[in-house]
Order: structure tokens, then sequence, then C-alpha cells
């Protein structure tokens, strides 16, 4: 890989209007695995001025039989927490309101096609529940090993929603984007070039001192989130670019779920597989292949094994066992990657990265999901219940495998 180059990332804020359909498809998923954690989700959301949309397939206790036929007060509880969640984010606006919106629920039961496929049965261990391929990423750019643009576009809107919802800085409106360009030199960054923010302000907020006052903020969050050195003279700040920008989210642009998945990923650093995360049950390895992916690829950069790493894992739909495992630690390895994945799969208590394996492992079966679909679903804190895919406690087996 080229060692001196330019890369940019970008995030969104979880009032951009595709990230409020992800937390809302996700906030659906913890509705029904709350109460069957066995439940069977996928969950699409279209967000326009004054609507959201629910539509997918959904099966489980609580929620929906295999006739379709509705849970008592379900209905009304699915209702409730879009609302709830609209609300979260902060929107509450003539063109968005979570208390004045329309909502249309279209969820219907799950294909028994594909139920048949998936659940298991007899000596059947239960299926993948779609062919694909996953990846996962790491490297030891960030102390969140995550690279470097990616993880700061986020920390950039994260700090600006706190600054938001706690009152510091009362202009700010949900919907927000943020870029950052970075200049690596002998493979690691050395200075941000560029940074890129766009977030909707309050009236007023494009012009004059009160223009200076947003700038200013905007600069000093930057400078707060970008560790030392990397911000110079010669970085350039393009905040609010096109000028006024009062009329956002699911106001200005519609909304879906699952259209942001290099910003839920890697920036663009690493490879994606093509599925998205939210809305979707752990049974999906669309999200639970892609959470072990960078447990496994996290796990071998924390124990030393390699500065980069990059995991590709594969599936048919129905079939249990992996079609493949890849190792890849761009020529950083301090082992061979065929080692790697030997190791992996000698690892016991990993089951041999099956879908149930996966979700026993990380402990996927929780309502876990509705505070990943803003800000990456990586090179978060593994706290509690939340983001275990983020953990290292993989570290000492990996270390004990390849020595063996």
């Amino acid at each position: 890989m080229r060692s001196s180059y330019l890369f940019t990332s970008e995030s969104v804020s979880e009032g951009h209007p595709d990230k409020v359909a992800d937390q809302i498809s996700d906030a659906i998923v913890d509705l029904f695995i709350s109460k069957d954690p066995e439940a069977r989700v996928a969950c699409e959301t279209l967000v326009t001025t004054n609507l959201v949309v629910l539509a997918g397939e959904i099966r489980g206790q609580g929620v929906m039989d295999t006739d379709g036929n509705w849970a008592p007060g379900i209905k009304r509880e699915i209702e409730d927490r879009v609302r709830a969640t609209v609300k979260r984010i902060g929107y509450e606006q003539t063109g968005f309101h979570w208390d004045k919106l329309d909502f249309e629920n279209h969820l219907h039961a799950q294909s028994a096609h594909i139920a048949q496929g998936v659940d298991a049965s007899g000596n059947k261990d239960e299926g993948a529940g779609d062919q694909g391929i996953m990846f996962g990423f790491a490297c030891d750019e960030t102390p969140d090993l995550m690279p470097a643009a990616i993880d700061y576009s986020h920390k950039i809107l994260q700090k600006l929603a706190r600054d938001r919802h706690d009152g510091v800085a009362p202009y700010l409106e949900p919907d927000a984007k943020s870029q950052v360009t970075l200049r690596y030199k002998d493979g690691r960054p050395v200075e941000c070039t560029a940074v890129v923010v766009s977030t909707q302000h309050a009236e007023g907020y494009d012009e004059g001192d009160k223009l200076e006052e947003l700038h200013n903020y905007v600069k000093s969050v930057v400078a707060e989130v970008l560790p030392d050195g990397l911000l110079t003279d010669n970085t350039v700040y393009h905040i609010n670019p096109t000028g006024s920008f009062v009329i956002g989210g699911p106001d200005g642009d519609a909304g879906i779920t699952g259209r942001k998945i290099i910003v839920d990923t890697y920036g663009g650093a690493a490879p994606h597989g093509g599925g998205a995360f939210s809305g979707k049950d752990p049974t999906k390895v669309d999200r639970s292949a892609a959470y072990i992916s960078r447990y496994l690829a996290k796990n071998i950069v924390a124990a030393g094994l390699a500065k980069r790493c990059t995991i590709q894992l594969a599936y048919a739909i129905g079939v249990s066992q992996p079609l493949s495992l890849y190792v890849d630690t761009h020529g950083t390895g301090t082992v061979p990657d065929d080692a790697i994945e030997a190791a992996i799969f000698s690892i016991e208590k990993l089951g041999g990265l099956t879908p149930r394996a996966i979700r026993t492992h990380l402990g996927l079966n929780k309502p876990i999901y509705e505070r990943s679909a803003a800000y990456g679903h990586f090179g978060r804190q593994a706290r509690d219940d939340y983001f275990p895919w983020e953990a290292t406690d993989l570290v000492d087996d990996l270390t004990a495998a390849v020595t063996l």
C-alpha cells in the first residue's frame, strides 16, 4: 500500500435523515428482542416531511405469530417507540415533529420459506439468515483501533450533539455532517489538511456575529477532538459552505434505513460486504458476522499480532458453517496470516463462527442496537452489554493459539 497520501472519511449525525431511519429501525429491533430474544426482524424505515413509514418482515412471541396476527397492544408500543426515538434525537420542528408526524406501519409476518431455512430443527443447526460476505477491520491509528479519519469525523459530531442536548450550543439543530481529510506520511496520519462541517442551525446563524459565533464554536470542537499536532496553519475549514442550513432533517431530505453503510463501518478505509446493519435481528449475518469480524480484527491488533488487519467471512442462507474465513494483515503481521486463520478456528468458544455461536459468544440476543445506529457501529467503548464486539477479551486466546 502507499505510504504517503491524502485520505478522507465522512460521518453524519443522529439527526441526518438516513440516521433517523436507522435509529427507528433499530429501536424496533430492540423492542421486539426485549419481548422475544429469538425474534426475527427485518425492519425498514422511510422518513420524510412529518411522516414515518415502517415496512418489513417480523416474527416473535409477544410481537406477531407465523399467521401474521399481532400480539395485543404491540402496535401501540411500536408507534410510541418510533415517536420516542424522534423526540430523543431532538426533532420538534414544523416540518418534522415527534408528536405531530403521521405514522404508517406496514410490517408483516416473515416468509415461511426464509424461516424454514434459518431456524434450527431436528439435527439441523440454525443457518445463516442470508448469503453474503462480511468484513471486519482494525488498525493502530487511534486508541479505538479505528482508521483515524472516520474516528475523528464521528467524534466531532458526537460533541456537537452532546452540546446541543446539554444546552451548551442551543443554536444547533439535529442534522449535521462532518468530513476529515488527513495527510499520511510513511503510513501514519501526520496532518489534517481539511475539515468540513455542515450543521443545521437556528434562524439568523448564517450571517454577521452569529455566523462568526457558529464558526468559532465548530473550530473549537475540532480542536478538542483532533490530537495535538494534526491541526496546522495549513488546515482548511469549510463550515456550512452552502450558507444557510435551517431546513434539514427529514423535512429537507427523505431518509431510508441502510444508506450510510460506509459511515457505519470504516469510512472507506476497508472493504464492505454491502449489507446494512440497522433494522436486522442478529440472526442476519449481515449484522452479526460483521460484528464478529470487527471483534476478531480488533483483538488481533490488540494482541500485537498485526498493526492492520482485515477479516472476511462468507455465508450461504440456511447453512450454519461459514464458507470461508480470510485474514489479511497487510504485511504488518508478526505471524503468517494462515496461522491466524487456523488459530481462530481452534478457539473452542468461538464455535466455528456459526451464526448461533457468534450470537452466543457476543451476547447479541439483547436489546442493544439503537445505540449503535448513529456515530458508527465500531470504535465504540464496550461497556455493560453494549458494543460487546468492541471488547478485547480474546487477546490471550489468540496469543496462545498462534504459539501452539
